[in-house]
Formats: structure tokens, C-alpha cells, sequence
């Protein structure tokens, strides 16, 4: 049977088990125009609600008058209308609601918070044109409560889409176009986040591969070979896909892709090309048409300047506060870990800091007094990935590190680390300086950065994660940090922590 004759064995044999997505489930059209409207809903609720409460705190039930420069009279109740109206219409401007970010937490609080934020900024810059003498305390009650409560209406509408797709629905169906290698890779990219609600239900392969193979495995999961890059729309037919994602388009050609974006208008389905670029956030893509050609450009890191100033400060004042706060824990745990076994309270560990200077981090001390010494005894019980040392059951974790450990309490005299300038509250993992001898030439970029009390490598997995993983996350870290991406890092990780999840 060739690659296309998959149609032999009948839609109606298709199961949402297979490769088909469930026919009783909404279709992408469906839920998508489902999900903006209860979007629209709840933001028009939440603006309204935040509008006219100020105006009721602030000047109870009278419609005030606001006092002009002129003879016109404006009341508050024109006023929180006319605001309302502007607020919706600002966040439909801005695409807070485009079915494109959804789900990307990052960007659609970005995109409220512009919207929001470039509202009221006209409003001051209106009120001084016209001379409006609007209340303070009217605008420091609206602008905040409605800020949050749309940034909370689209975190709980997360955690719906989240467990809607968990469950196999609001899935958005991929035909991958492309050579075997860049279509495995995809194919593993998007099976991975599967939060993102992609999921490939076929793949076209250019060339013999394209009709020899029946199916390729990614996950475990058999994923049929439709033909190769000249049978996508049959393909289309096949499966049902709402959307065609190309990589490695050199088969293609240019015109090859002109051709499959023209056929693809027709049908209602989406075209994404995947440049082949990992790693590379957003901030750093720029699309630059160059004579009718649509050039990527990718920025370079950013690691100096007013950007690595920022992170500094604060860096300086999180990890203060958080001395000053958790001081009481700090002082309880000094003490238990002295009264619970022999040895010095703390333990310093030489680690590899930016661009490979030692340093020594900080840590309650969690084991026995002479743990250092046992590490090749216990080298054959190593849980660790790579060159990572790790132990589930580690006889050298004393009862009182045990606890510590759990919540990440031994961590916490880091926060010197970073007074010091040692480390960051969040960068890539403290290696080693056994772990560096080991390092390539890619690993090695970890160390362009400070290390981190947290980082990407903490809120995804901790020590569950493998090596590769960790490596992947920690340059991932170092390609696209930014200040946004680390407040978001350390929220993460207080629920990690929590949870304890991954910790040993």
C-alpha cells in the first residue's frame, strides 16, 4: 500500500485515538470563535465593573460635574461610558483577544498592559489639552483593578484552555511539510507542548521517502506519511488538517511556496513556516521584506548594557528584600541544622560563576559533615543526568536536610551569592567546575551569564529533567533573557517550590 492509500481505511475507522481528530469535538473555527466570544464578554465586564466603581467611591451616587476651561459640562457617568467604550475598543486595537496568542501567557498580558497603559497615557495627555480637571483618585482606582482583573480573566482562561486541550479538545490539526529529519523535529517540538494545542496528523516527506514510508513514530505515537510536498492538498483531504506547517522549504523553492499559499486561500487553512531557529524568542525576530522577499531577521543577544543594568538593580533589590523578610527562617534553620548533627551550619560549594570564575555559593548545609569525601563511593548509584551528581535516597542528607531540601530552604542563603555579584536571583543552574571540564563549545554559553538562585531549568522539571533538557533551557535562558521572562521565572517558582516538584 503506498503512503496515499491511507484513505482505504475510511473516515469513519478514524478515531480520536488515531491520527484523525474527533469529529464530535468542536472544529478550530468553532471553539475559537466560542473562546473570543466569552473573551469579549468577560472583558466587557470587567472594564464596566472597574469604571463605574471608581466613579461610586469616589463620588457615590451623584453624577458629578467635571469643572473645564470652558462652558461645556462633562459628568462622571459620560465620562465612565465614554472610558469604558475606549478601554474595549484599545484592547480590540491592540489584538488582545487574536486567537494567535492565546494561551502564550507572556504576550497576551503585554498586549493588556500596552492597551491599558496607552489608554490612560491619552487620557493625560486629553485632559491637559482640554483643561479636564479629572478626579485622581477616579483613575487610581480604575486603572489598577481593571488591569488586574483582565490579567486574571486571561490567567483563568489559560487554566481552561490548558485543561480543555489536555483532554484532546480546542486542538489545532498540522499537516507538516518538509524533509524527514526537520518533520521529526517539529513534529517532537510541537508533541512537547502540547499546552500549545498542536497537534500533526500527517506529513508529506519530498522525495522516495514520501511514498516508501507508511508512517513516522514521534512519541509513540504513528503519524501517517500522506506522499510528499506536490500531495498536500490531497493530503488535506485525508485528514482534515485546519493548518499546513513547512520547514526545510528548500524543496519547495520559492515558487513552490507561492503555489501552496494560493491553493491553501481557498480552503480555509492556515500556512506557518518553521524557519528552523530554536530557541529564538519573539523580541529578537523581526520580519524585513527585502525586494518582494520576506527576510527573518534574528537580534543578537542581549547581555550589556541598559538591559544588564536593569537586571542588576534588580537583582539587588529583590534579593534585600527577601533577607530582610524571610530573616526569621533564616535564623530558625541556622539553628536546626546546628543542634541536628556535628558541622558548620553553612556549606560552601565551589561552583563556575560568569565567564568561569569560581566562586563559593552559599547553602544551609543539608548532609553530613564529610559528604564531599563519599561522592565515589556513590558514583555508581548516580540519578543524575549527564554530568550532574544526583541521588533520590542519599544517606548523606541528614533528617533536619531532608525537610530544607523538600522546600528549597538550604537555597535560600543565595541571596548573599547575589549582594555579592556572584550569581543572579535567576540565570542558568551553578555548575561545577567538574561539570565545566565536560563542557563543549555549545554548553560552554551557559557561562556568558551570571548563575541563578532560579531559573528555566527550576519551573521545568528541576532534577527530573535530563541533561540534554537542562542544557537546552539553560541556552535558551542565555539567547533571550529579558526582565519580563525573569519575574515571570521566579512566580513560576514559587509554585515549583510549593509543590515541591522534582526536588531531592
Amino acid at each position: 500500500m503506498t503512503s496515499l492509500d491511507v484513505s482505504a481505511l475510511g473516515h469513519e475507522e478514524r478515531t480520536d485515538s488515531g491520527n484523525r481528530p474527533d469529529l464530535s469535538a468542536p472544529s478550530r473555527r468553532e471553539w475559537e470563535s466560542w473562546y473570543r466570544s466569552r473573551l469579549r464578554l468577560g472583558d466587557t465586564l470587567i472594564v464596566v465593573t472597574s469604571v463605574f466603581l471608581a466613579q461610586v467611591l469616589r463620588f457615590g451616587g451623584s453624577d458629578t460635574v467635571i469643572s473645564t476651561a470652558g462652558p461645556e459640562q462633562l459628568t462622571y457617568t459620560v465620562l465612565s461610558a465614554t472610558l469604558a467604550v475606549g478601554w474595549l475598543a484599545s484592547l480590540g486595537i491592540f489584538n488582545t483577544r487574536s486567537i494567535r496568542v492565546i494561551g502564550s501567557g507572556p504576550e497576551e498580558y503585554r498586549r493588556i498592559f500596552a492597551a491599558t497603559v496607552r489608554l490612560f497615557g491619552l487620557i493625560a495627555i486629553v485632559s491637559l489639552l482640554f483643561q479636564l480637571d479629572i478626579a485622581r483618585l477616579y483613575l487610581a482606582f480604575a486603572f489598577p483593578v481593571g488591569l488586574i482583573g483582565l490579567t486574571a480573566s486571561r490567567w483563568i482562561w489559560r487554566k481552561v484552555i490548558y485543561r480543555k486541550r489536555s483532554s484532546g479538545s480546542f486542538q489545532t490539526s498540522v499537516l507538516v511539510v518538509g524533509n524527514r529529519l526537520a518533520v521529526l523535529g517539529l513534529a517532537r517540538t510541537l508533541e512537547q507542548g502540547a499546552s500549545d494545542g498542536y497537534r500533526v496528523v500527517g506529513v508529506c516527506m519530498p522525495g522516495p521517502a514520501g511514498r516508501t514510508e507508511a508512517a513516522v513514530v514521534v512519541g509513540g505515537r504513528e503519524i501517517p506519511v500522506l506522499g510528499n510536498e506536490h500531495d498536500v492538498t490531497r493530503a488535506l483531504e485525508l485528514v482534515g488538517a485546519d493548518t499546513v506547517a513547512v520547514t526545510a522549504t528548500e524543496h519547495l523553492g520559492y515558487a513552490g511556496m507561492r503555489e501552496l499559499a494560493w491553493e491553501l486561500e481557498s480552503k480555509d487553512v492556515d500556512l506557518v513556516v518553521a524557519p528552523g531557529i530554536l530557541d529564538v524568542s519573539e523580541p529578537r525576530l523581526s520580519m524585513r521584506p527585502v525586494a518582494g522577499l520576506p527576510l527573518i531577521h534574528v537580534g543578537r543577544p542581549r547581555y550589556h548594557g541598559a538591559t544588564r543594568r536593569a537586571k542588576r538593580a534588580f537583582d539587588v533589590v529583590f534579593a534585600g528584600a527577601i533577607l530582610i523578610l524571610i530573616s526569621p527562617v533564616l535564623i530558625a534553620t541556622a539553628i536546626a541544622v546546628k543542634v541536628s548533627s556535628p558541622g558548620p551550619v553553612f556549606y560552601k560549594s565551589e561552583r563556575m560563576g560568569q565567564d568561569g570564575v569560581p566562586f563559593s555559593m552559599l547553602k544551609f548545609r543539608s548532609m553530613v559533615a564529610d559528604a564531599d569525601k563519599q561522592v565515589g563511593t556513590l558514583m555508581k548509584d548516580n540519578d543524575g543526568a549527564g554530568v550532574l551528581f544526583k541521588m533520590r535516597e542519599d544517606p548523606r542528607v541528614t533528617t533536619v536536610g531532608r525537610i530544607i531540601r523538600k522546600y528549597s530552604i538550604d537555597e535560600l542563603p543565595q541571596f548573599v551569592n547575589v549582594l555579592r555579584r556572584e550569581m543572579s536571583v535567576v540565570g542558568p543552574r551553578p555548575p561545577l567546575r567538574r561539570e565545566v571540564e565536560a563542557y563543549d563549545g555549545t554548553v560552554k554559553r551557559r557561562l556568558l551569564v551570571k548563575p541563578g538562585i532560579t531559573g528555566l531549568w527550576q519551573v521545568s522539571g528541576r532534577s527530573d529533567l535530563s541533561w540534554e533538557e537542562t542544557v537546552r533551557l539553560d541556552l535558551s535562558y542565555v539567547e533571550n533573557w529579558s526582565m519580563t521572562g525573569d519575574l515571570l521565572i521566579v512566580a513560576k517558582t514559587l509554585k515549583a517550590v510549593v509543590a515541591s516538584d522534582g526536588a531531592y
